[in-house]
Formats: C-alpha cells, sequence, structure tokens
C-alpha cells in the first residue's frame, strides 16, 4: 500500500471536503470558519470553494450558533457546527446537553439530532487557564454523545464520514497540539475508520499505557525510552470516550497485568478515573500492581512555559509512573 505524508490540520481539512462534496445537507458553521479560514487554519480555502451557504461565519455566541445547529439538524440537515476551543463550549453546555444529547429520549424516539460539532481542546500552548482546558471527559458522562478524540492523521481524516452517518450527536475533540503533527494516508481510495472501537498504537507485554488525544505522542515516546530499559509497554489509544471500548481496554490490561492511565485533565473526577474504576471492576484479578495514573496537575494551567510544562503530563512522568510499577523506583 502506497501513502502520503500530511497533517493533522490538511487530513482534517480533507476530511471536510470530502463530506461536502459527498452530500448536499452538510454545511459548516462556526466562529471565523470562512474568511479566517478557522482559527487553526482547518477550513482554509473552503469558504472560497463551497461558498458561504455552506461554509457559514456566525456571530460571536456558542449558546446561539450550537442551537442553530440542532434546530437544522432536526429539519434535516447535517451540520457541522465548529466551537473554536472547548472552553467555549461550555457557553452553549445546555444546547449541547439538555436539547442535543437528550431530544431522542424526551421524545421517545422520535427525533434524533445528527449534529457533529468539532472543537479543539488542549494545553501546551502558552494560551493561559481559560484556552488550555481538556474537558472531553465531562462530555464523555454525558448519555446521548459518541465522544471522539482522533489523535492521528488517519482518526483525522476518517472519522467525520463515521461521526456525520451516525443519528446521534457526535462531538469530535482535536487537540491543538496535534495540527502540525504529520503522518502518512493511503494513497488508494476513501479512507474508513471505526468510530466504536479502541486502537493499540504499540503492541507490549509488561504495561498497558491507556491514553488519548494529545497524549498519545508522550505515551508512545515514554513506550520507546522504557523499551531501552527492557520494559515493553503497549500503547492503547482509546480514541472513543464515550462509549469506552472496555474489551480492548481489558484484553490489554490482562496481557499486560499493569496498567497506567495517562489524561490531560486533572485527576479529581477525570476520564481516567473512570477507566480504572472499570478496569477494577472487570480485571482486579488479572492485576499484578496498583492501576497508576498520571493526569495534569490540581492547578489552573499555567501560562509560563516551565510551569505549563510542569503542570502537564510529560514522558518523564509517565517513564517513572511506570518504573515504579515495575519496581525500578529510586
Amino acid at each position: 500500500m502506497t501513502g502520503r505524508r500530511i497533517t493533522y490540520r490538511d487530513a482534517a481539512r480533507e476530511a471536510l471536503r470530502e463530506a461536502l462534496q459527498a452530500d448536499q445537507r452538510v454545511f459548516l458553521m462556526g466562529e471565523d470558519v470562512g474568511r479566517y479560514g478557522g482559527t487553526y487554519a482547518v477550513s482554509k480555502g473552503l469558504l472560497d470553494e463551497f461558498g458561504p451557504q455552506r461554509i457559514r461565519d456566525t456571530p460571536l455566541s456558542e449558546l446561539g450558533f450550537v442551537g442553530a445547529g440542532i434546530g437544522a439538524a432536526l429539519g434535516g440537515m447535517r451540520p457541522i457546527v465548529e466551537i473554536m476551543t472547548v472552553n467555549f463550549s461550555l457557553l452553549a453546555l445546555d444546547a449541547i446537553v439538555n436539547t442535543a444529547a437528550m431530544l431522542r429520549h424526551m421524545s421517545g424516539g422520535q427525533f434524533s439530532v445528527p449534529l457533529v460539532i468539532r472543537m479543539a481542546t488542549g494545553a501546551g500552548r502558552q494560551v493561559a487557564a481559560q484556552h488550555s482546558n481538556s474537558f472531553e471527559g465531562w462530555y464523555a458522562h454525558v448519555p446521548g454523545l459518541r465522544v471522539l478524540a482522533p489523535a492521528t492523521v488517519q482518526d483525522a481524516r476518517g472519522m467525520l464520514s463515521a461521526a456525520l452517518a451516525d443519528p446521534d450527536p457526535v462531538l469530535i475533540f482535536e487537540h491543538a497540539q496535534l495540527y502540525n503533527s504529520e503522518g502518512e494516508l493511503p494513497d488508494d481510495g476513501p479512507l474508513t475508520v471505526d468510530i466504536h472501537s479502541a486502537k493499540v498504537r504499540r503492541a507490549g507485554t509488561d504495561v498497558s499505557l491507556i491514553t488519548h488525544g494529545g497524549s498519545l505522542p508522550k505515551a508512545l515516546r515514554a513506550a520507546e525510552e522504557l523499551a531501552g530499559q527492557g520494559i515493553s509497554a503497549e500503547v492503547l489509544d482509546l480514541r472513543v470516550l464515550r462509549p469506552l471500548d472496555d474489551a480492548t481496554i481489558m484484553a490489554s490490561v490482562r496481557k499486560c497485568r499493569r496498567a497506567v492511565v495517562v489524561d490531560e485533565a486533572w485527576r479529581a473526577g477525570s476520564l481516567a478515573a473512570e477507566v480504572m474504576a472499570r478496569i477494577m471492576e472487570q480485571a482486579f484479578f488479572d492485576l499484578d500492581a496498583p492501576l497508576a495514573r498520571v493526569c495534569s496537575e490540581e492547578v489552573p494551567i499555567p501560562y509560563a512555559r516551565h510551569l505549563e510544562e510542569a503542570a502537564l503530563p510529560q514522558v518523564d512522568k509517565i517513564v517513572k509512573a511506570v518504573e515504579s510499577l515495575m519496581g525500578r523506583s529510586p
């Protein structure tokens, strides 16, 4: 199979272009998605290609344009709503949680909301506390939503079409640190990606590193460093945060018998805590060591570079957590 190198940003743009070309019901709406080309340049050039009816710049009102997207979905369209960053999604929380997620249930199955919401998430760019959050775990708490965290070029390219085919609302969290990352895409035909299951990104036998989104590259680098110590680390990319793929998680844990969960969110009430609880419920007797997790420190993410780096999960923190499980701490 031949392939081509492409950035995560360009892969996401290709996914948008393909969706717009494939279905006239699809349109993109959000702040600065048109003339400006998107805050992270994902939608750059699409306004010229598809026009203002399908690439729609909106007022600065997340509650307003997310609500409009819900209405459009109920009316038979297939809107893709872009929220600039995850912290701004809190302004639309009522529309997302109380309407989009609940309407199928509250209508007795008469209505569905085929809405896709994309947003940037995560820290590491010195944009200070209000723009450095990882709230995807909050949304993974809510029944009625499917929550995706594409961490690779392939998933950035392939998840959108599957999300648009879902009859219920799908939230896609794109870690802002990934936009410049590169990967390989196959040249031969459309890319289809499973939005139901986790995926092993690196096989191993001694410890399972369970992560998602922007922490995946860190987990992979940690696994490479651990290999130099003779420790075989498996890296499991959750990819789908709701519903979690328990079967793949437990298969990895049962094989490796040790697990470290890496999550950029704060540890209190985190998705990491939920993953650890499920492992304890389903695979406790398969463990050879207590579970461990590497999360962000319990502080608003600092602006200063050295403090920001200290607050976030890093490769050395993951390595130290594994060494402790393996009994190799100093």
